[in-house]
């Protein structure tokens, strides 16, 4: 690694040269951050999983995982309330994730998937598959990305001018979502009435109807794009220094975008196939662990924990504030990303003052 490229990394960073030329970065700051979040998901997702028609105890709960006690607890913990616990996680992470890589792209907190309408054009391509050609369920996920991969190069060659600027992406982003959400109630209103009211319950962003079928999915994704976003984050940290910059250390910005393009949409395309689309947690999650770490950089996994902590507290919220009845989560979710865009907003007006 070059002296240029050690630049961008605070004092605090330590390097480990391992074998076959593998070099790690460390941020003892980061770890920590990180090993806390980790221990605050743990307690969460134990107190989620003991939640439902009928409230279990912690014992009670470590017991089923187990294998212990009767059938019936047994299922219930490990069939139903396991998996809304492991979808909420790994649907964090990846709407997370995708959110650090376009606030990077953007250097703006504003350049997120659900503000510049990639989540949005993820839903419409879910709901033409399921309301317009009438696919299966297995057809969602593909239609979804297909969507949001559409809506994001249709995004980037409108703001393309010698160039991405990132306020001219998100002014363009918040247009074309504007007119895919008119064609989404389009397609709800020529819908037929069940076929309406399930998209419409499916379009608030829901984990009610999590199930292992629709988990496996998001883990594979996700398991599957981290790897690459990790391998491109030093491009992404490099890129935030500007294309002049990007270009004088050795990194492609053009190519570069286009690949964490493909990635990011990936990784919220999936998690809107499955739960609908959710906001909020791509918006602010990169936001949080960027101020709880403090470093340079996208802070791509103090990100993907905060997000899975965001969308795990969302969903216990969501299921207890009117118990037995439960909101969608993406309910919760928009109420509290309504407030933290306006504090956003505001904050950022002061600073121009």
């Amino acid at each position: 690694m070059s002296g240029a490229s050690m630049a961008l990394w605070p004092s605090r960073v330590r390097m480990l040269r391992g074998p076959a030329g593998i070099r790690l970065l460390l941020d003892g700051r980061a770890l920590a951050v990180c090993a806390a979040l980790l221990v605050a998901i743990a307690a969460l997702s134990a107190l989620a999983l003991t939640f439902g028609d009928s409230d279990l105890s912690v014992p009670q709960v470590l017991a089923a995982l187990l294998g212990q006690g009767d059938d019936s607890t047994v299922r219930v913990v490990r069939e139903w309330r396991l998996s809304r616990v492991v979808l909420a996680i790994v649907g964090g992470m990846s709407l997370a994730i995708s959110g650090a890589i376009f606030q990077s792209m953007t250097r703006n907190p504003l350049g997120s998937p659900d503000i510049i309408g990639f989540s949005t054009g993820a839903y419409t391509g879910a709901l033409v598959v399921t309301l317009v050609l009438g696919a299966s369920a297995a057809s969602v996920s593909v239609g979804a990305f297909i969507g949001g991969l559409a809506t994001a190069l249709a995004v980037y060659a409108l703001a393309f001018k010698r160039g991405v600027q990132g306020f001219r992406l998100i002014v363009v982003g918040i247009a074309v979502s504007a007119v895919l959400s008119a064609v989404n109630a389009y397609l709800l209103v020529r819908a037929s009435l069940e076929q309406a009211v399930t998209a419409a319950i499916w379009g608030a962003g829901t984990l009610n109807e999590a199930r292992w079928p629709e988990v496996l999915p998001v883990i594979a994704t996700l398991a599957v794009l981290t790897p690459a976003c990790m391998l491109l984050s030093r491009r992404l940290t490099v890129l935030e220094l500007g294309d002049d910059h990007a270009r004088m250390l050795g990194v492609r910005a053009e190519p570069t975008r286009i690949m964490l393009l493909v990635v990011g949409v990936g990784l919220v395309s999936i998690v809107t196939a499955i739960t609908g689309p959710i906001t909020f947690v791509a918006l602010a999650a990169p936001q949080i662990a960027k101020r709880l770490v403090r470093g340079t950089g996208p802070a791509l996994m103090a990100s993907a924990l905060v997000g899975a902590l965001l969308l795990l507290a969302s969903d216990v919220l969501a299921q207890r504030v009117i118990a037995p009845s439960q909101y969608p989560v993406g309910v919760i979710t928009a109420c509290l990303g309504g407030a933290y865009l306006v504090w956003l907003l505001s904050r950022g007006m002061k600073e121009q003052r």
